[in-house]
């Protein structure tokens, strides 16, 4: 008997890397966004990633919850905030900005950390048996909001996947094997080749302005495709056992 297609669930992505991963191997894949996909595929729903968390899905991914509250990067604007208001900020926030108090600014940055810690833990908590979370490294103070039983998550590189670039990526999984790498690069040392390593760090080197964001959120297709050819034979493997 084949392994059977799966009903995946593609959260907190707009790219489509990852739902076109899953795709190509014959799944059933459909990703949710508050944006429109790139890609305008049919194969999208624009709306709250927690109104579909009970779809009927055999395993969920999800892509990019909103990490920049967080990930170790952002701790430093919860003891001084940023000069120009966050974009997750309200509309009134951001026009008040410049001339809010410190503390208040503060109070906001705080309030946005439980936020994003409120959807992460949405997420986890999802009724699918199988699930993985992205999110870069965290900081203690996001830790301390998640639910208990998050375990530590993988860490993964993309030149594990045979993409020349740095970016330490977590996954945090349940009723998921750990990623294996399948083209595993030599990444370029600073101090030996300068222009290769500084090429590698692009994505941490990407100029500040609107797309930004997509930049450095957006899944390498490597990552994308060791994750729906693992997790997605891993699933259908299981399933398969059930049937």
């Amino acid at each position: 008997m084949s392994a059977p297609a799966l009903r995946v669930g593609i959260l907190c992505e707009t790219s489509g890397v990852m739902r076109r991963a899953f795709a190509a191997l014959g799944h059933d894949a459909t990703s949710v966004d508050l944006l429109p996909a790139e890609d305008g595929s049919n194969h999208h729903i624009v709306g709250d990633v927690r109104d579909y968390l009970d779809f009927g899905w055999d395993l969920l991914v999800v892509c990019h919850p909103p990490c920049t509250r967080l990930c170790n990067s952002g701790v430093r604007w919860l003891a001084e905030p940023p000069k120009n208001p966050p974009e997750d900020a309200s509309a009134g926030e951001k026009t008040a900005w410049p001339s809010m108090a410190r503390e208040l600014k503060l109070a906001v940055m705080w309030r946005l950390l439980d936020q994003g810690a409120d959807l992460f833990a949405a997420c986890w908590k999802a009724p699918v048996a199988r699930v993985a979370v992205e999110n870069p490294v965290m900081h203690k103070h996001g830790r301390a909001r998640l639910p208990a039983d998050l375990p530590k998550p993988q860490i993964v590189q993309p030149w594990w996947f045979g993409e020349e670039a740095f970016k330490a990526t977590g996954f945090y999984l349940r009723g998921l094997p750990a990623l294996t790498a399948t083209n595993r690069l030599t990444p370029p040392r600073k101090a030996i080749e300068p222009e290769r390593h500084k090429a590698w760090s692009s994505i941490h080197r990407a100029s500040p302005g609107p797309d930004r964001w997509k930049i450095r959120s957006r899944t390498f297709e490597g990552i994308a495709k060791a994750c729906a050819a693992q997790w997605g034979g891993h699933a259908s493997e299981e399933l398969r056992k059930t049937a």
